[in-house]
């Protein structure tokens, strides 16, 4: 297919530099460009996910982690950051610190699912090897 990477950018509505990028491979560039270029051209854009194709069933949740965790939401961090009064939120970093620091103190039998999700994510984030 002959066609200038200007009439490209045009037909695409983005600018000739990100269609060069994209001709490059560059990682960084926006997947809606990249769809984009590819209606331009008459071409169907398909994006295969790995864990999708690696797995018969469907692709599990990865729980997910706040900006900033509340203690009153935890009711074992809570606990544990005892230290912290007067501190109504942490970071996942200072979180992760508590849980780890004081994981002996935690009592895993009354953990509900939601503080044992943040947990396992704050695990996942951090790479600890360890379950609660």
């Amino acid at each position: 297919m002959r066609v200038s990477s200007t009439a490209l950018a045009e037909a695409s509505g983005i600018s000739r530099v990100t269609v060069h990028r994209i001709e490059l491979g560059v990682p960084t560039v926006a997947i809606g460009a990249w769809k984009r270029v590819a209606d331009a051209l008459g071409m169907t854009l398909l994006v295969k996910l790995e864990q999708a194709a690696k797995s018969d069933g469907p692709v599990p949740i990865v729980p997910s982690i706040p900006a900033r965790i509340s203690l009153a939401d935890y009711p074992q961090l809570h606990e544990l950051a005892w230290h912290a009064r007067g501190v109504g939120a942490l970071s996942p970093a200072e979180a992760f610190d508590i849980y780890e620091r004081n994981k002996r103190h935690l009592d895993a039998e009354q953990l509900d699912p939601r503080e044992r999700s943040l947990i396992d994510a704050l695990r996942i984030a951090f790479g600890a090897a360890d379950d609660v």
